[in-house]
């Protein structure tokens, strides 16, 4: 069946399933998937092929096509073409007057900015969206406080992030309704914790290094208890190269590589711009004077600098 064919609900029941699709395959086919779904949702609206209590759901779909669009670009390296994909998700999202889906797109657009190094524009991203939180379902806001965390220990301030932790745990438990949609536009208490991880590696180690490790392991885990369909596996690979992080922080480089081993095996297509930009990070930390004799270092140090 062609896509101008599908009815309305089939519309709208692929947006679900290219969510949920999302966490299990490459960004590639996800692109070319979500892009066909929304120039059918689009079309639709420009030809008025719709009832008339339809087209804000319409917004809707092309609103969330448009994220799963920005989600594929950046995990492909090309930020710009994420970014110029979220605002179109944000115009939707403002066309249908969706905030829960408005919050989502400014926690996007914010992880964008951060892929970018653009912490204090990623910053005003957050605190966009976070004027949005009232009677919302799901959790925006604390994806939305993660963000913030992840900013915060970018900029170095190891306090504030750990208190923004704590308010973005609050914030889960005030989350009384699930999110509107699962997969990518899901919050979970494991991406949560992967969040909290993702975060610390960037201070100065010690108990910082410490907790970001102890997160990244339950999020491992837990995701390895899930069945397939929910897991993450993007997201799982990155939290193993955030544990080796911690690791090596730690002075731990047979744990660190023990941590890696997984991400190391990957084959090409599957080594999405997040997994090479951070593992390179292990190797540059690797490079360090502490570790110049060691035989491990290095070993873990040339298997990094063979990744693509």
């Amino acid at each position: 069946m062609e896509l101008a064919d599908l009815e309305l609900d089939e519309l709208h029941a692929g947006v679900e399933e290219t969510a949920v699709d999302y966490l299990g395959t490459a960004p590639g086919p996800m692109l070319h998937r979500a892009d066909a779904l929304r120039r059918d949702a689009l079309s639709r609206l420009r030809d008025y092929r719709h009832g008339p209590h339809e087209r804000s759901d319409l917004y809707v779909a092309a609103g969330r096509l448009s994220g799963i669009l920005a989600y594929s670009a950046l995990d492909l390296g090309d930020a710009d073409a994420a970014l110029e994909h979220a605002r179109a998700a944000g115009r939707c999202a403002q066309h249908a007057g969706d905030t829960e889906l408005l919050m989502w797109v400014r926690g996007t657009q914010s992880l964008i900015a951060r892929f970018n190094g653009d912490y204090g524009i990623a910053l005003d991203y957050v605190r966009d969206g976070l004027q949005y939180v009232g009677d919302v379902p799901g959790t925006g806001e604390a994806r939305l406080l993660c963000g913030e965390v992840q900013c915060l220990a970018n900029l170095g301030d190891s306090r504030a992030a750990n208190r923004m932790l704590h308010m973005a745990e609050q914030a889960r438990e005030r989350a009384r309704r699930p999110d509107s949609l699962a997969g990518l536009f899901e919050f979970s208490e494991t991406k949560q914790r992967y969040y909290a991880a993702s975060s610390l590696i960037w201070l100065n180690g010690g108990d910082d290094a410490r907790t970001a490790a102890a997160e990244a392991q339950a999020a491992i885990g837990a995701w390895e208890r899930m069945p397939v369909e929910k897991r993450s596996l993007d997201d799982e690979r990155l939290c193993r190269i955030y544990l080796a992080t911690a690791h090596v922080q730690l002075g731990e480089v047979e744990a660190a590589a023990e941590a890696m081993t997984p991400v190391l095996a990957l084959p090409a297509e599957a080594q999405i711009s997040w997994i090479n930009k951070r593992a390179h990070r292990v190797g540059s930390m690797l490079a360090a004077p502490r570790y110049r004799r060691s035989p491990a270092a290095v070993d873990l140090r040339e298997a990094i600098g063979a990744l693509g």
